[in-house]
């Protein structure tokens, strides 16, 4: 019901929510296309949405805008999995047993707050200007965040599921795969959600090494001649394939984790 909109925490249906979100994205782009057309704002700094319109349309005919898009894509799959495959594990372990959170821990706090422009001369001095260089850059903004992420997952496990295995005999293998980790699936999967999103934030940064693809790449390149149209277009493909993952996950979570 749409009384559900208006409620603290209320419920409503998902004909109701599609609705209000196409509603207020029209609303946002006709407000801004109106003050384009009038003038309030110079072109050079923000382009009519129709104009930008007419870039990604040109862009994606004339400019190969979409296997530019693939290769981004790419890219950020690649550095994600891979942080992804090594935080999990390494969450899990720090939160689980003590000796691991607390050797790892303090190493994990000091990196992640490194900001990542800082480390691009060392990554090129480590990996050269090829793909390693993008994808380290897509992975190092995402490894150490994720990885204490999963490990907050594990600590909220319940302490009583635990004690409840072992006391019906199950071997601390059994309780850290069989029990904890299926309790912490819901929170880990939209964590991962999150930080796939903070990869993609990444990606312009990557792109401007020493590249001669992705979207990053397109961006930087329109920006150097001032094309303030195909800058738009090209920060808008990456908001439209960050929406549809997004969208793509948040329906495999629902499926999966039905009871939460």
């Amino acid at each position: 019901m749409a009384g559900g909109l208006f409620a603290f925490r209320g419920k409503a249906s998902v004909r109701a929510e599609i609705f209000l979100g196409v509603a207020m994205a029209a609303a946002v782009l006709l407000l801004w296309e109106g003050v384009a057309r009038a003038g309030l704002i110079q072109p050079q700094f923000l382009p009519a949405p129709s104009r930008v319109l007419q870039a990604l349309w040109t862009m994606t005919t004339d400019q190969n805008l979409l296997w530019h898009a693939l290769i981004s894509t790419l890219r950020v799959w690649v550095a994600f999995l891979l942080a992804a495959a090594m935080a999990i594990p390494i969450g899990i372990l720090m939160s689980s047993y003590r000796v691991v959170g607390a050797s790892l821990e303090p190493i994990i706090d000091f990196i992640r707050y490194l900001p990542v422009p800082a480390l691009i001369p060392l990554s090129i001095i480590w990996f050269g200007v090829g793909e390693e260089t993008k994808i380290f850059l897509l992975w190092l903004g995402t490894f150490f965040q994720l990885v204490l992420l999963v490990a907050d997952d594990m600590r909220r496990v319940p302490h009583e599921y635990v004690e409840i295995a072992l006391t019906l005999g199950a071997k601390p293998r059994q309780v850290l795969t069989d029990v904890a980790f299926r309790a912490m699936g819901p929170t880990l999967v939209d964590n991962l959600r999150i930080t796939l999103g903070w990869c993609w934030t990444y990606l312009v940064l990557a792109e401007i090494v020493a590249a001669d693809s992705g979207l990053g790449f397109v961006i930087w390149s329109a920006r150097r001649y001032v094309k303030t149209p195909e800058v738009m277009a090209g920060v808008v493909v990456i908001g439209l394939i960050g929406l549809a993952t997004d969208q793509l996950l948040r329906a495999l979570h629902r499926r999966m984790f039905r009871y939460v």
